[in-house]
């Protein structure tokens, strides 16, 4: 398994409110918008992004950063086999990833785990 990118989730009431900052200040573009997640990449470069959220659309919590892997049922099956807390399970989201989210043990933030389908 690799990972493929890594990308910070920052949390907001109103993701919408810091489009004019990313897009203005850093010349980032707009490149998924679902109200609720907005995920900014830099042009000429798709896998420098950052995704603004407010609470997820189908998890219990909103995750700290996202990692996109090319095997997230390889991931899956570590982090289950290592004993690691899952806090949303392995699942197919109608956006057209494969994630789960699991709990970093040392700082206990929230790892959303991808791949694209």
């Amino acid at each position: 398994m690799a990972v493929k990118r890594i990308v910070p989730d920052l949390h907001a009431t109103d993701p919408r409110a810091s489009r004019a900052f990313y897009e203005d200040v850093l010349g980032l573009e707009l490149v998924m918008d679902q109200g609720w997640v907005m995920t900014y990449a830099a042009p000429g470069n798709p896998a420098a992004q950052l995704t603004v959220l407010a609470d997820d659309a189908t998890a219990p919590v909103a995750p700290d950063v996202s990692i996109e892997v090319d095997d997230v049922d390889a991931a899956y099956a570590a982090a289950l086999g290592g004993g690691h807390e899952i806090v949303h399970p392995l699942t197919d989201e109608p956006w057209g990833v494969r994630r789960f989210f699991a709990r970093d043990p040392a700082t206990f933030k929230v790892i959303n785990i991808l791949s694209h389908r």
